[in-house]
């Protein structure tokens, strides 16, 4: 299927998102580093000191702007085009990370990189064109459908299982706890945010949106969805390795937001069964390219450990099923530099 003129729009606006989230990952969680230093709480454990932080609110501005840009994307493309690009997010974290955080990248993150851009334009070339959507209240039938109802309970009774029996006893020790609040309220926003993105876009367009409730019904999803994906993705930033949350995350938000668009747009409607399998098969590339990037970048530094030079990260497996914290007193200047491992080993004598 060709890349539609509103396709190309929401592509290029996805893109530009991609970069300033990448972005904001890596500044947030050194100003999430640096409050810790100063207050002695961290995040995870309740502390809001990084509300004082001047780094944290320029992650902030950066991670705004990059929301922007994606919302206003899903006013003009498909969820299935414009999710899956989030990936290259990750390869722009990546890369950031090897200058700021000095985790270094392993030369086999660069298969995942290939992997995650390769199923990314296969996606974009695969992606469907939405049929016209002329008013919010088009919407709310396609929210109030018993199939997307449904989906809506499960996710509910979930986040509220998580949030009070499963935070409490395992949120500091298993990823997938703030990671899996986090992905269930992100595709309801992510649904949320597309039906107010066409609200404003018909708007601007002459024909008003804002006289009808389910606009700002839609609002006050948008706004609490976002407020607790925030807070809890401190949470898993401050608690966890970045390279453990980011590639959980994304693969958990964006399977649940391509599931919970295919179920109340019905994004695959119409479309021949190759097409379909095409999308599929690009997800599936994006998926293993960032599991592969995030994989190689542990084991490098797992190597430069054995070699005396750092200490280990937990890898992407270990942090899934272990649920490896990071040290409540780590940052990225606490290394041990083979200068000093010398030096303690003549101390022994």
């Amino acid at each position: 299927m060709g890349l539609y003129e509103d396709n190309l729009k929401g592509f290029i606006l996805a893109l530009l998102s991609s970069v300033f989230i990448g972005a904001s990952f890596i500044i947030k969680k050194k100003g999430l580093r640096r409050a810790a230093a100063v207050s002695g709480v961290r995040a995870g454990y309740g502390g809001y000191a990084y509300l004082l932080e001047p780094l944290w609110w320029v992650g902030m501005l950066t991670m705004i702007v990059g929301e922007v840009a994606n919302f206003v994307a899903y006013a003009f493309a498909p969820a299935i085009l414009v999710t899956p690009l989030g990936a290259l997010s990750i390869i722009v974290s990546a890369v950031l990370a090897h200058f700021m955080l000095k985790e270094k990248l392993h030369q086999l993150g660069v298969l995942g990189c290939v992997m995650c851009i390769s199923g990314s334009v296969i996606i974009v070339i695969h992606a469907p064109q939405e049929s016209p959507i002329t008013s919010v209240q088009e919407i709310w039938i396609m929210a109030t459908q018993p199939a997307f109802l449904l989906y809506l309970g499960s996710v509910i009774v979930l986040v509220v299982l998580l949030i009070l029996y499963f935070a409490p006893k395992c949120g500091h020790t298993n990823v997938l706890v703030f990671t899996g609040i986090c992905s269930l309220m992100g595709s309801l926003s992510v649904m949320s945010v597309k039906a107010l993105g066409t609200a404003l876009k018909l708007t601007f367009e002459g024909n008003n949106q804002l006289v009808y409730p389910e606009t700002w019904f839609f609002v006050f999803i948008v706004v609490t969805c976002v407020i607790t994906q925030m807070n809890y993705l401190n949470k898993a930033l401050d608690t966890f390795n970045t390279a453990v949350v980011s590639p959980i995350y994304y693969v958990m938000f964006t399977s649940l937001t391509i599931l919970a668009s295919v179920i109340m747009f019905k994004d695959w409607d119409g479309q021949d069964t190759g097409s379909i399998i095409s999308e599929l098969c690009g997800f599936i590339a994006v998926l293993c390219g960032t599991i592969v990037l995030n994989s190689t970048k542990d084991s490098d530094r797992g190597s430069s450990f054995r070699s005396g030079h750092a200490p280990p990260s937990p890898t992407l497996s270990t942090g899934l099923f272990n649920g490896v914290r990071e040290s409540p007193k780590h940052d990225e200047e606490n290394v041990v530099l083979p200068d000093e491992i010398c030096l303690r080993k003549q101390e022994q004598y």
